[in-house]
């Protein structure tokens, strides 16, 4: 009896196994253009601050006018992975979220370039037959020129994969489907360690994921981070060296 084709996060075939994201691999996620009217859709359905949702009070504030709902624009990250990676790999779930960070505003009409460095990847000791990659995933605003202004959006979680079946040939895969490869991303640690999954160490301590100074407060407080370094094709993650304040509210 044939077993069933492994299958990509989108139902179709998957063309990508755990064994293709290997340390160091950038995939490009494209560009995605703030829509206005879905931004405030969003907001009001699911964050209804007055800064995300009212225009007047917004534009009377230190804000100068709506900004984005942080969980507005993760979701546009979302989107954006699932359409260039996940449709094309063996994913499976994950199993936790290590850090999101919202580093600067995002309004209507802003422009955003979305890619995932692989940062760290191993077979799963609890779950045979998977593999854990962890991924750091960036959002850079663009400016009139095309090129990297800011980063406004860092996330850092893991994801589980198929490992290829044996006898596949990787070689049969579509060069035009493959993630772009560029240099090695930083590793730590933290990428290499030993925990599995529904551990602390695999889904992110609360510290470390919850805390105002990772993801904000639960009522929108800012985080800070300056100007992004790396363009969006350029491996590992972006400079977290932080310049001038930047601020973001959820």
């Amino acid at each position: 009896m044939t077993p069933p084709a492994i299958r990509s996060g989108t139902g179709a075939p998957a063309a990508l196994f755990f064994e293709d994201l290997v340390p160091g691999l950038t995939v490009d996620l494209g560009t995605v253009t703030v829509d206005g009217d879905e931004m405030l859709a969003f907001a009001r359905r699911f964050d209804p601050q007055w800064y995300h949702v009212d225009p007047q009070l917004a534009e009377a504030s230190r804000h100068g006018g709506v900004i984005a709902s942080g969980f507005y624009t993760v979701s546009l990250f979302m989107r954006a992975y699932v359409d260039h990676l996940l449709s094309r790999a063996a994913a499976d779930a994950s199993p936790g979220l290590e850090e999101l960070r919202w580093l600067a505003p995002v309004r209507a009409g802003d422009r955003l370039a979305v890619r995932v460095d692989v940062m760290g990847a191993r077979p799963s000791a609890a779950r045979p037959g998977l593999g854990t990659v962890i991924l750091t995933g960036t959002m850079l605003r663009l400016g009139p020129d095309n090129r990297p202004e800011q980063e406004v959006l860092r996330t850092r979680f893991r994801g589980w994969f198929a490992l290829r079946p044996v006898g596949t040939d990787p070689e049969a895969t579509p060069a035009e489907s493959g993630p772009q490869k560029s240099g090695p991303a930083e590793s730590g640690p933290a990428e290499t360690g030993p925990a599995e999954a529904g551990s602390p160490a695999e889904a992110g301590s609360p510290a470390e994921a919850g805390s105002p100074a990772e993801a904000g407060s639960a009522d929108g407080g800012p985080a800070g981070a300056g100007p992004a370094e790396a363009g969006p094709s350029e491996a590992g993650r972006p400079s977290a060296a932080a310049g001038p304040v930047a601020e973001q509210h959820a």
